[in-house]
């Protein structure tokens, strides 16, 4: 199955581009108006393999969508922006035991407190992490993901929030994890990049990236 990577480029100027922007549940209907909507699931998302993050860089906004099914970019607004879709297939393959890499996720890092410490320190079901508390989630995920970490740098993003059909509000709370590290079970890094990590991926959440890293002697 190919793994597709699209890069969309938003000009800022467009009326379309400011309300995904700041809406995270208008982001994913935009993303979903890419692929068909006949998909013989009830989870058309993970069906299509479906991830994106948004993200700022020396070029400006992006948005990196990854599927397994190449997206239609006709489908876009006119004027919306740039696109680019290569497949990742190649780099999957690629992947081997000991490979250095680079690794960049944009994640939803939390716990899930048990019922008897909810009640006893009034918590949510869910509590976001920050600082060394999220840090020490992302570690054990890339251990669970097949990466053995060499460096992590973690930076708190702005929350993916936006209000459902349903007017249930949507809230992840956002950190960026990047750094480096060396694959130990290739296999179990494929299926992860390909099924993302944590929560929220539906809304921008989960979707890890990684690249061939150079190490310096």
């Amino acid at each position: 199955m190919t793994l597709w990577l699209t890069r969309i480029i938003p000009d800022q100027r467009h009326r379309d581009v400011h309300r995904d922007g700041d809406d995270a549940v208008k982001l994913h209907h935009r993303i979903m108006s890419l692929f068909p909507d006949d998909i013989p699931s009830t989870e058309p998302r993970r069906h299509l393999g479906i991830l994106f993050r948004t993200e700022t860089s020396h070029d400006g906004d992006r948005i990196l969508l990854q599927s397994n099914r190449e997206p239609d970019l006709t489908q876009l607004p006119a004027g919306y922006g740039t696109t680019a879709a290569k497949p990742l297939t190649p780099l999957l393959d690629a992947l081997r035991k000991g490979l250095p890499v680079r690794y960049r996720i944009a994640a939803n890092a939390v716990r899930k407190p048990g019922a008897t410490t909810r009640a006893l320190y009034n918590l949510p079901e869910v509590v976001p992490l920050t600082g060394p508390h999220a840090d020490e989630w992302w570690t054990r995920q890339a251990e669970a993901a097949g990466l053995a970490l060499a460096t992590l740098h973690s930076t708190p993003l702005d929350a993916a929030t936006g209000n459902r059909h349903d007017k249930q509000r949507v809230q992840h709370a956002r950190t960026l994890f990047e750094g480096t590290a060396h694959i130990t079970d290739p296999n179990l890094l494929r299926t992860r990049i390909r099924e993302g990590i944590g929560r929220g991926k539906a809304y921008g959440c989960g979707m890890l990236s990684i690249a061939p890293h150079r190490e310096t002697r």
